[in-house]
């Protein structure tokens, strides 16, 4: 079985961070991206980075930058959106597509197995992460064949919320403890920095 492309969402605006890009923030001296990217890649065919603004500034990965084609910063599902979209258009061949969000730098290593074996058990066309009672739904795989259908929603009826798409449907839920940490931690304002930086620490 093929791996499904890997998209990178980095195309928020990280207001509680206080702006700039979340992704580039350091953890343990390295940007919080690289971490991702380290623990995601083999998971995967290839990555793309959904980012919006001058792309010049993840030249130093090597990745194609692909930004939102919705207007005014949709959200998560507009990164999903253009990932769908590339994949179509350069990876015609892959299937699916898995999204993760970029300030998340403990992400399981075996996310899209278990993404893929949750959705086989449940016999529906997406699955998305949950850790405890805590659905994480950037964290999800995606059939490209629905594009058109999520291109519709975001632009004909301006949905935004990821779990009223994917509610249509069906989506599996695979699951993992928040114990000892929580591997979905995600750095949203600057005191989740030393928060991560203590969890790398307990890690290493």
């Amino acid at each position: 079985m093929t791996k499904p492309l890997g998209v990178l969402l980095a195309g928020g605006l990280a207001r509680r961070m206080g702006g700039g890009d979340k992704p580039l923030r350091l953890l343990a001296g390295r940007p919080i991206l690289d971490h991702v990217i380290e623990r995601f890649s083999p998971q995967c065919c290839g990555l793309v980075l959904n980012a919006n603004g001058d792309p010049d500034r993840f030249k130093a990965y090597g990745l194609p930058v692909i930004a939102d084609t919705v207007p005014d910063y949709a959200g998560p599902l507009a990164g999903v959106l253009a990932a769908m979209d590339y994949c179509a258009a350069h990876r015609p061949e892959i299937a699916d597509i898995v999204s993760v969000a970029t300030d998340s730098p403990f992400l399981p290593l075996d996310l899209v197995e278990r993404l893929e074996q949750a959705r086989n058990l449940a016999g529906t066309p997406l699955a998305c992460a949950q850790s405890g009672d805590q659905v994480q739904p950037p964290f999800g795989l995606w059939p490209v064949s629905l594009r058109e259908d999520l291109r519709e929603a975001l632009l004909g009826e301006g949905l935004r919320k990821i779990d009223l798409w994917t509610a249509r449907y069906g989506i599996a839920i695979a699951q993992w403890p928040q114990t000892p940490f929580d591997p979905f931690f995600n750095a949203n304002r600057p005191d989740d920095l030393d928060e991560a930086e203590r969890l790398y620490a307990s890690l290493v």
